[in-house]
Parts: C-alpha cells; structure tokens; sequence
C-alpha cells in the first residue's frame, strides 16, 4: 500500500517560511538597533569633544585676557566659543533625533521578536500535528495488518479443520 500523504504539508510549508522570514526579519532589526545605537553613542562622543573644545577655548581666552590681549582678538574668541556652544546644540538635536531612532528600533525589535515567537509557535503546532497523524496512520496500517493476519489465520485454521488436519503448533 502506498504510504498516505500528509494532507496539510503545503501548510506546514508556508508555516516554516514564516518562520524563517520572521527570523531573518529580527535578525535585520537587531542589527539596525545596533547600528543606531551605535550611531547614538558617535554621537554623544562628537558631542563630548565639542565640549572639551569649548572650555579650552575658554580657558584661553581667559588667559590671554589676562595678559592684557587686544580687544578685537577677544571678540574672535567670543565668536569661536558662540561657534562650539551652537554645534553642541546642534550635535544635541541630533542625539535627540538618534534617540528616537533607536526607541523606534527598539519598538521594532519588539514587534519582530513577538511575530517571531508567534511562527515559531504556529510552525511547531503544525509540525507537532503532523507528527501525531503520521502516528495515527501507522497505528490504522498496524490494526488493519493485525486483522489481515487473524482473518488468514482463521480461514487456515477452517481449511485444516475442513480437511481434518490437526492442529499442530510448533515451535
């Protein structure tokens, strides 16, 4: 007898891509998290350093006041240090704009952890299901197989008794 296919194994299948496409899909958030976080913290260094250069120029400027500088060499420190006090805000606006990239991929590493666990789940079910019909399948095959045997067995046994063999069982 040919062996019985398994009904749902084109749904099995599709269960399995989703799987696997909602493990490749975590796997491209995760290294997008990565990735801006790592940006983030480019960030905060570039930010960092801004502000070192800030109070070295201050501490400059007050050096050279102190010598008794020119007024005019005073204002170009006044404009370099307005300069770096402007790119710390602006490296800030834009550590502020990371962050919220990073919450987004954080939101969207969630999202496909979840959609993960979820065709995961449904896969395993699928696989689990079809484990417990091949089981089935093969306990009907056993059953109707041990019916066969008995059915011969007892036509044996009447054609013997009809010709009147004994019975004679050995071992």
């Amino acid at each position: 007898m040919a062996e019985q296919r398994y009904r749902l194994q084109a749904l099995l299948m599709i269960k399995e891509r989703e799987k696997n496409r909602a493990a490749e899909a975590l796997a491209r958030a995760i290294t997008a998290l990565q990735e801006a976080r790592k940006k983030e913290k480019k960030l905060i260094e570039e930010k960092e350093e801004i502000i070192k250069k800030w109070h070295a120029a201050r501490e400059e400027m007050r050096a050279e006041m102190d010598r008794g500088a020119v007024v005019g060499e005073g204002n170009v420190h006044v404009r370099y240090l307005k300069k770096l006090k402007e790119d710390e805000e602006q490296k800030q606006k834009e550590i502020d704009e990371q962050h919220e990239i990073v919450l987004e991929a954080e939101e969207a590493v969630s999202k496909a952890r979840r959609e993960y666990i979820d065709a995961a789940k449904e896969h395993q079910v699928m696989t689990k299901h079809k484990e417990l019909w091949r089981k089935k399948v093969q306990a009907e095959l056993s059953r109707r197989e041990e019916r066969e045997f008995d059915e011969l067995g007892n036509t044996i046994h009447q054609i013997k008794r009809w010709k009147g063999e004994k019975n004679e069982f050995t071992l």
